[in-house]
């Protein structure tokens, strides 16, 4: 066994405190080390090279090499490996910079340390086995969860590069949140101008399959060939053959709050869904037909004259076989109840953002009209960060697009209704986007008032709404009485996300988003090989960003669609027989689903497609039967062993 260990300077980063030379004087002492050098840079193309011709040189048949973290490089010097003719798992690497260099400042003990970590090293190496990558086929197809702005995008890039898409949408239309706002910041582009030709190119694209009203229920297999079972709920209305003339509605007796204008209004249990979402065909909600909640009523299929409406159609499962998934799911708004302080269920005009966006838009309500209970206010009261940037509510984060929506509404009540005297309460202004800060400037510039200042209170005095607030400038606590009171609502992680956790095998952040595998070099992957994030459902963004976000997913997930196959790595976990007793402990820790039972031979079975190699398994098992490669407890406990002796306490 010839063993060559290199030392790396990472500029002055280790070098620094860690006396390097000592270290690669150290190692020369160390069993069946043959060479020991030390590097300014050992990632750089000549640190790699040297290795390389190093190992045919000196015939090195093992390499440790002491530098940063594995994370950042171990790829990098595999792939180095494989160069030199020798067995990519013939390598292990010591981290001397985030466990030694930057956690020290004694240059002595960083050494002594450094020292001790390759001396681990090098006698695990020892005992490292050669293992073998391996590759599966793709299907050539794509998954996108979620039918709003981030996943039509994602979807047409897909579908554009020449794969297949089906496109999933829990909804019966797509369009999501955007399909609801009247204008866009910076630019007060209308929303619907760039949606619907979105919209369109999806619905006429040939390798665009669209489900709405779909619900994702089971998804087994790994990258490249995942398969899932979706369940998709009836609709009740046959899309090409509904002219939506309305008479189903007129003739339902079910009325119930309108969940798509936040409860502004009321909606039969059949109804129309507003532009510019799509399908615009009837929609029949189950969940209130008399129908079905008190078998007898079928008055709309009576009055259609087209006959489009079926009482009779049943909910229906689909397999479908894909290679890659891309999640969009968006955000679900912050329900301002929450905040008691702030009446909003108690006082008529406590409105949200998101209402008064209904109002605005031509499609809403009422039309475009500033008009709420027949009366159009003269004084509106604008209040940020309603759910946002709050430990009460446990929302300690800012929801990033609150500050600009709110003085996008509050300019377009000014350029309608320049007469309306408009104030805003805002906690700190953050005008993330480009172009926001000069448009918030321009917002300024016609007389709305922006007061720094938390509100600790919104009650009714008389018949009008007052505002009890903290003026920071002034340093005093003011009232003012006003006719509606707007509360910026932010975002929290949308519906459904427990269950998509589970089934997709996601993390999570703190606030509860779905959470990238790095935020710098894997901002859309997630650690499910093959699964990638888009949108709001990894926290909260505007409209731009979304639909960057989107590009970037698209791009990631076209990869393994392209190259065709994908490689399975080979550190997995691995059952003895022999010794495995079939008690199926290891199979309920195993979060991937890679661990099966063989119900006849009651002998634990490995997916090594699926397997992430996270050794929960082999930690649960009471027999040692299951141990995960290249982690076995001869390797770890050789490095135990070494770092006792390094360090003199044996």
């Amino acid at each position: 066994m010839r063993i060559g260990v290199y030392v790396c300077h990472c500029g002055i980063n280790i070098a620094s405190v860690v006396d390097v030379e000592a270290v690669r004087d150290y190692a020369k002492t160390l069993p069946d080390v043959v060479l020991a050098k030390d590097y300014q840079y050992m990632c750089s193309d000549p640190g790699q090279e040297m290795v390389r011709e190093d190992i045919g040189t000196h015939q090195l048949d093992r390499v440790v090499i002491a530098a940063c973290s594995p994370r950042m490089h171990e790829d990098t010097f595999r792939k180095v490996m494989e160069k030199g003719g020798i067995n990519a798992y013939y390598f292990e690497e010591a981290n001397i910079r985030e466990q030694c260099s930057w956690v020290h400042k004694d240059r002595e003990v960083a050494t002594e340390k450094a020292k001790q970590l390759v001396a681990a090293a090098v006698y695990r190496v020892r005992l490292q086995e050669p293992l073998q990558e391996k590759e599966a086929s793709v299907i050539p197809a794509a998954l996108v969860i979620g039918g709003g702005i981030a996943g039509l995008t994602a979807a047409k890039d897909m579908a554009d590069a020449g794969f297949k898409v089906i496109l999933m949408e829990r909804k019966p239309f797509l369009g999501g949140h955007v399909a609801k706002w009247t204008a866009t910041f910076p630019h007060m582009a209308k929303a619907e101008e760039f949606l619907l030709p979105l919209m369109e190119e999806i619905k006429g694209h040939s390798n665009v399959e669209i489900l709405t009203s779909a619900t994702l229920t089971e998804l087994e297999g790994f990258v490249g060939n995942y398969q899932a079972k979706v369940t998709l709920a009836p609709r009740y209305v046959d899309e090409s053959v509904c002219t939506r003339c309305g008479k189903c509605l007129e003739v339902c007796p079910v009325e119930l709050p309108d969940e798509e204008t936040w409860n502004l209004t009321r909606r039969k249990a059949i109804y129309l869904p507003s532009p510019p979402h799509d399908p615009s065909a009837a929609v029949l909600d189950a969940r209130h037909c008399l129908h079905f909640t008190e078998k007898g009523c079928n008055a709309c299929a009576a009055a259609c004259p087209e006959r489009a409406i079926n009482l009779e159609e049943m909910e229906r499962e689909e397999i479908l076989n894909i290679g890659v998934i891309i999640v969009a799911t968006g955000y679900h708004l912050f329900d301002p109840s929450r905040k008691p302080e702030l009446n909003y269920e108690q006082i008529p005009t406590v409105i949200t953002g998101p209402q008064l966006e209904r109002l605005l838009n031509e499609h809403g309500p009422t039309k475009g009209e500033l008009v709420l209970n027949g009366e159009r206010p003269q004084r509106i009261t604008f209040i940020h960060c309603v759910g946002s940037r709050d430990h009460q509510v446990d929302h300690p984060y800012c929801s990033r697009v609150c500050c600009m929506y709110t003085a996008k509404q509050a300019r377009l009540i000014k350029e309608r209704y320049p007469d309306t005297r408009v104030r805003v309460c805002y906690m700190d202004m953050r005008t993330f986007c480009r172009g926001c800060e000069e448009f918030y400037n321009e917002v300024q510039r016609m007389k709305i008032l922006y007061t720094r200042g938390m509100v600790s209170e919104v009650f009714m005095k008389g018949k009008h709404p007052m505002v009890r607030f903290e003026d920071t400038f002034l340093g005093e606590t003011l009232e003012e009485e006003t006719d509606w009171v707007v509360l910026a609502v932010g975002m929290e992680p949308p519906e459904g996300s427990d269950e998509l956790q589970n089934l997709l095998k996601l993390s999570r952040s703190a606030d509860g988003f779905f959470l990238e595998a790095h935020p710098k070099l894997r901002p859309v992957d997630t650690d499910t090989d093959g699964i990638f994030l888009a949108g709001c459902c990894q926290g909260p963004r505007d409209i731009a960003d979304a639909v960057s976000s989107a590009h970037a997913a698209a791009s990631r997930a076209a990869i393994p669609l392209f190259a065709g196959k994908v490689a399975i790595a080979p550190i997995v976990a691995e059952v003895e027989e022999e010794v495995c007793a079939g008690c199926a402990q290891c199979e309920e820790v195993c979060v991937y689903g890679a661990l099966k039972l063989d119900e006849v031979r009651k002998k634990m079975t490995v997916n090594e497609a699926v397997c992430k190699g996270c050794g929960a398994c082999s930690a649960t098992c009471p027999s040692s039967a299951i141990k995960l490669k290249n982690f076995k407890n001869k390797q770890l406990l050789a490095q135990i062993d070494a770092l006792c002796v390094a360090s003199g306490r044996v």
